[in-house]
């Protein structure tokens, strides 16, 4: 059975920590022309959201159907998108 626990810390320290929310945000300066402008820029947000996106694909089923209140579908075909543009 999956740990559950060791993959929600992952997402907690990238969410909580100066990891990959606030890395984003760095990259960007909080503007857009910054990320539509730079193709290094565009990379590392990518990078950390799939990052974020793949976590959550690692976690259980029963936790899953314990939080109904996320849509886990739509993190995962968000990541999809990221990384096969599918």
């Amino acid at each position: 059975m999956k740990d559950d626990r060791i993959y929600l810390e992952h997402i907690i320290d990238c969410i909580d920590c100066i990891d990959c929310i606030d890395r984003i945000n760095d990259y960007t300066e909080y503007d857009q022309f910054v990320f539509m402008n730079s193709q290094m820029v565009q990379d590392a947000v990518i990078r950390n959201l799939q990052t974020l996106s793949e976590s959550t694909q690692k976690l259980s089923d029963e936790l899953k159907a314990q939080h109904p209140e996320i849509n886990w579908k739509a993190i995962s075909g968000f990541r999809n998108i990221l990384v096969c543009n599918y």
